[in-house]
Formats: structure tokens, sequence, C-alpha cells
């Protein structure tokens, strides 16, 4: 098995997610995403393009070949693995464990990382909600939809959150809001379109739209 660079690894998995929206990814956006140069960006691409990871042509966009992909699940397992890790087991709030996680991932054993995944009882999805690849690569995907698209008085549970930035997570916690919690939309206001939900059995609560659009909830 070929090792890479943690500067390799982490623009395969910036590349991966960036793909999964725009199919074609521009050094622009790479750049965007990673805080890095242009120049920085084609001196990459052009190393995983050799090492037939990444599909390049200047000017043109990239996107990864299958081995690029298969690189880059393994990355994300061995993310969400850690995640979870620290969350169950060493009680981290979800609003701590990303950047942990983001050094962990590079740790690149594969009989530490299965040996992980069946310690953990072999987790289908991250402390965000996030589906978790199997030692394969295959990655299950949920059916969910935003909670702004859930119907009033309809219940559903929440599946995921999309933006894992420490500041919404803290909303979040703070709201009471987590993977699993069963949310019922209780009225849409248009004036700003924020949301009056139920959280379980306790009193009705407001939301903002921008924190909303963060929210998805699994549609059966």
């Amino acid at each position: 098995m070929l090792n890479y660079t943690t500067s390799e690894e982490n623009y395969i998995k910036a590349i991966y997610h960036l793909q999964k929206v725009d199919g074609m990814v521009t050094t622009n956006e790479l750049a965007a995403e990673l805080e890095s140069k242009p120049a920085s960006i084609t001196d990459m691409m052009k190393k995983l393009k050799a090492k037939k990871l990444l599909n390049y042509q200047p000017y043109q966009g990239f996107r990864l070949t299958a081995d690029g992909t298969k690189v880059a699940l393994g990355i994300i397992r061995r993310h969400r693995l850690w995640e979870f890790f620290l969350a169950e087991k060493l009680k981290f709030t979800w609003d701590e464990v990303h950047e942990v996680a983001e050094d962990l991932e590079h740790v690149s054993n594969k009989k530490l990382i299965d040996k992980l995944d069946e310690y953990l009882g072999f987790p289908r999805v991250d402390p965000h909600g996030d589906p978790i690849p199997d030692a394969n690569g295959k990655i299950e995907i949920s059916k969910k939809i935003c909670i702004t698209e859930l119907a009033v008085n309809t219940v559903s549970t929440v599946a995921s959150v999309s933006d894992h930035s420490s500041e919404i997570l803290e909303l979040l916690e703070h709201k009471k809001i987590a993977i699993g919690t069963k949310v019922e939309v209780k009225k849409k206001f248009e004036f700003d379109n924020s949301l009056e939900i139920k959280i379980n059995r306790q009193p009705v609560i407001t939301i903002s739209e921008q924190l909303a659009k963060n929210i998805f909830v699994y549609t059966s």
C-alpha cells in the first residue's frame, strides 16, 4: 500500500468533497478551500496526477480517479471513526472532535483502523451524522431533507448537520438538538423564514433560517 504525505491526503480529501458538488474542481476553488496559492495547487495537482490519483488538465479542472477516490474514502473513514471514538468513548463534545480527528486521520495503519471499527461496533455514522465508509470503501447514503422542507406537524429524526463549525455546533447543543433528536415543525414564519419546532417533550422553540438550513432530517 502506498503512503501519502499529510499534505497530499489533505488535498485528496478536499477534492473529493468539492467534486461531489461541482463534478469538476477548479484551481481557484481548491485554493479557496485550502487557503493556499494557485501556484501551490498546480504543483500538487501534477504530483497527484503522476501517482495516478487525479485526472488533471491545465485550465480545464480536475477530479479524482477511481484510485484517488479509494484513497479519499479511506481518509474519510479514518476521520469519522476517530470522531466517533472521541465523542463516544472519551466524551469529547461534538464541536471538539473535528479538529482532533483532522490530525488522527493521517494515522493510516490498516490493522489499527479495522480494530478501531470493530471496537466501536462498526458505527454507520459519525457524531455529525455523516456516513462512515466501510473497510471496502462502501458508503451508505440515507435519504434526508433539510428541516426547512419538512411539512408542518410532521415528526422526523435529525440525521446530520452540514456545518461543523464550533459556533453552529455550540448553538445546536444549547438548543438541545443532536443527531437522533426527534423534531416536529409546528410553524413556518414567512417574515424571516424562521421555524417553530418541538423537540421530544420539551416546550416549543424557535430557530432561525440560518440555523435551520444546516439541519437535515430523515425522509422516512
